[in-house]
């Protein structure tokens, strides 16, 4: 009882230092902060604000432009399943996993980026070309390798549902309707490669729950026995390098 007494007074004599001390710096003066903008009268100045503006907000959404238009959906999918039907927990770890996923993703989306750097990057730096013609020549690198990988159902379901007429080709595909069609055609791929790799390990756990039950052991979690024997299959077929090639082929296909 003292002791929570002292504490009580110890917490009260800071609160009672920390008001005095508040009210003692009170009386200083706060500097002023004082921001001028001043107007110009160039055009060009307030266009180069205007650009700048604009390339603030596509770094500031250069994550899901990453999650969304390239093949880093489909692989950290993958990934996630083939750690969870091994039943590791967190092992690899998430920063494993991610970091994986963003070096598959650059060595799949390098012929593209190569395209756009060959045919809208460099010539706007040499200034062959104005900004528009680079993001319209650099988005239609980014149209063709998303129409390749999407499903023509998936697509017509957003094309409809803007009541839009079909394009004639990939030039004349909006990204609005191009984008989300790509993205849920790779979460039915990924999925469809996350039950593939789920079904090896299900056999196995199967086999050991059924075996301890033979044996009486029914107080023994079975995935404590199947884990070393999960592990040890994906080491024997070599797991890594099957997951890695089949995704690397996805894109080829």
């Amino acid at each position: 009882m003292k002791t929570w007494l002292q504490c009580v007074a110890m917490l009260l004599l800071v609160i009672l230092l920390a008001s005095f001390g508040g009210q003692a710096y009170a009386a200083d003066p706060i500097p002023g902060i004082n921001i001028d903008i001043g107007g110009s009268n160039d055009p060009s100045s307030g266009a180069g604000t205007v650009t700048i503006l604009l390339l603030i907000t596509i770094l500031s959404i250069a994550p899901a432009i990453l999650v969304m238009m390239t093949s880093f959906t489909r692989i950290i999918i993958v990934l996630g399943f083939v750690r969870t039907s091994l039943g590791t927990q967190q092992m690899p770890p998430n920063q494993v996993l991610i970091g994986l996923a963003l070096f598959l993703t650059f060595f799949i989306m390098a012929p593209t980026f190569g395209e756009i750097n060959q045919n809208a990057f460099q010539p706007y730096s040499k200034g062959e070309i104005t900004q528009t013609v680079a993001l319209e020549r650099a988005s239609l690198s980014m149209k063709e390798f998303m129409f390749q990988h999407t499903r023509q159902k998936d697509l017509k379901l957003f094309l409809d549902y803007t009541k839009a007429a079909p394009p004639s080709g990939v030039e004349d595909t909006p990204l609005t309707a191009l984008v989300p069609a790509f993205a849920i055609s790779e979460l039915k791929t990924a999925f469809q490669m996350g039950f593939m790799i789920f079904i090896p390990f299900l056999v196995i756990d199967m086999v050991i729950a059924s075996t301890l039950m033979a044996m009486g052991m029914m107080m023994l979690p079975p995935v404590m026995i199947s884990l070393p024997f999960k592990i040890l299959l994906f080491i024997l077929v070599d797991g890594w390098y099957l997951v890695v090639r089949s995704l690397l082929l996805s894109y080829n296909s």
